[in-house]
């Protein structure tokens, strides 16, 4: 078990989801040797204090940020996108290499990007010290958080600092350590003391209407000389709130753009929970009435006081919550045509189009956006936009089942020694094909084999662990 291949494990489920491991010669040629590119009308913002905040380890920066605060109390918010259609654009070798695979994928143990590293950790990765190409989204924030004014368009940007999300959210937390790199730039302390202000207000306006905010358990394995020795848990804080705020009000404001303009889009919705009554059957012995109907500002609060009252145990709420939501897929829309709703996030008219280095529906957004902005054709037709769509949300499921593979791959070989130990678990899904579960701790996921009659999602059981797989990335439980 020791000797098992996680890297090797990883290669075979991207295959056998149908994603390619290489890229072509002529993609590649591409990458490495980037043309030169059409900056006309790019405006010049590099003597702005631009920084990024991303994971450590992550080299393809796609956002940057940057805030000024107005002698009225408003403040002037940029979020700079990397120009990815400026090196890839429609129909060239990239292009069709990230049509295809349409995602960057995320084993835990291996990533499998979606563009060749020369290009998405090199000429469109927003690095620090480095002048890039940019799509920026300007918000003019009221003081209460309200949006009032919002613009989109084309710049180069310089960041000055790449920061991490452990020790940028620890320093806005409290902790007295000024992360180094924050230390070094002038003027940066404040910039990001700007920044966590206006993202606190984008997140009270969003939560008072209703946005859901969920404290979920992501495990990733530890490796040290190829052997998995745990799982690491990696938390939430605050610094990831602050990009998650600043994500979705880009995001909203390219949906509003893009509709003003009379462009389709290509929306993220996330739909009216169909299981909305099990939703109500979990709050009901907690001492919560939730409304028969589904309603986002009930919910919103349900989880808040939870969060209060239980912090220990409201992940595994989240968990159950977030599985009885359901998934979120991508939808066309047509110009002038109903923008949706997305039920997780409060918003109506929600897209993607903050990571064009990782997902290519960011790509196509961007290409939507820079044709709205200079009053171009629409470079896509309805039927192109509809396939797109149904492509990415069918290889987003893919790249999905891929990483579960990994994690449970990952699980099994932590857990074989442990065949015949019991757990306690919370029910995940109850599918045709099976009844799953997530232990509390460690927090791994598998199936019940036997005694799952009459368990539902959020329920919480004893299992006892009976096998694991790691081949196969099976985990397999009997209830006791």
């Amino acid at each position: 078990m020791s000797t098992f291949d996680l890297h090797a494990a990883a290669r075979r489920a991207m295959l056998g989801a149908g994603f390619p491991i290489e890229f072509a010669p002529a993609t590649l040629e591409q990458a490495q040797h980037p043309a030169s590119v059409d900056d006309d009308g790019a405006r010049d913002l590099r003597g702005l204090l631009w920084s990024s905040i991303d994971n450590p380890d992550s080299r393809d920066l796609d956002q940057v940020e940057v805030a000024e605060a107005q002698s009225d109390g408003s403040v002037r918010l940029m979020v700079g996108i990397a120009d990815v259609d400026a090196f890839a654009p429609l129909g060239s070798p990239l292009d069709r290499a990230a049509a295809e695979r349409t995602t960057t994928v995320y084993t835990g143990v291996e990533n499998f990007p979606m563009l060749p590293r020369d290009l998405s950790e090199g000429a469109t990765s927003l690095w620090d010290g480095q002048d890039r190409l940019a799509m920026v989204t300007e918000l003019h924030v009221g003081p209460d958080g309200n949006v009032l004014e919002s613009g989109i368009y084309r710049a180069w940007v310089r960041s000055r600092a790449k920061l991490s999300y452990d020790s940028v959210g620890a320093w806005l937390e409290g902790a007295p350590l000024v992360p180094e790199a924050i230390a070094a730039t002038p003027g940066l302390a404040a910039q990001l003391r700007t920044q966590d202000a206006v993202s606190m207000h984008l997140r009270k306006v969003r939560l008072s209407a209703g946005a859901l905010e969920f404290d979920t358990i992501e495990a990733r394995p530890v490796l040290e000389n190829g052997r998995v020795v745990d799982l690491a848990v990696t938390p939430r804080g605050h610094a990831r709130y602050l990009i998650e705020n600043f994500m979705v009000a880009a995001n909203t404001a390219v949906s509003g753009f893009l509709q003003s303009h009379s462009f389709p889009s290509i929306q993220r919705i996330v739909r009216r929970p169909a299981r909305w009554e099990r939703i109500v059957e979990l709050a009901r012995p907690l001492g919560e009435a939730l409304p028969a109907e589904p309603d986002a500002v009930a919910l919103s609060g349900f989880l808040t006081r939870r969060k209060a009252a239980d912090p220990d145990h409201f992940p595994d709420l989240c968990l159950s919550v977030v599985k009885l939501l359901g998934p979120g897929e991508y939808t066309v829309v047509p110009a002038g045509g109903d923008l949706g709703e997305h039920f997780g996030l409060a918003v109506y008219g929600y897209t993607h189009s903050t990571a064009p280095n990782r997902r290519y529906i960011d790509l196509v957004t961007q290409r939507l956006l820079k044709a709205a902005c200079i009053d171009a054709p629409c470079p896509y037709s309805l039927d192109e936009l509809t396939a797109i769509a149904a492509h990415c949300n069918e290889r987003a499921s893919a790249a999905q089942r891929v990483e579960r593979i990994l994690r449970k791959s990952a699980a099994a070989v932590l857990l074989h020694g442990r065949i015949g130990e019991t757990f306690t678990a919370i029910v995940t899904g109850v599918k045709a094909q099976g009844t799953y579960v997530r232990l509390v701790a460690p927090p791994v996921e598998g199936r019940i084999m036997h005694g799952e009659r009459g368990l539902d999602v959020g329920d919480r059981v004893h299992v006892r662990l009976t096998n694991v797989d790691p081949e196969q990335g099976f985990i397999d439980f009997e209830r006791v």
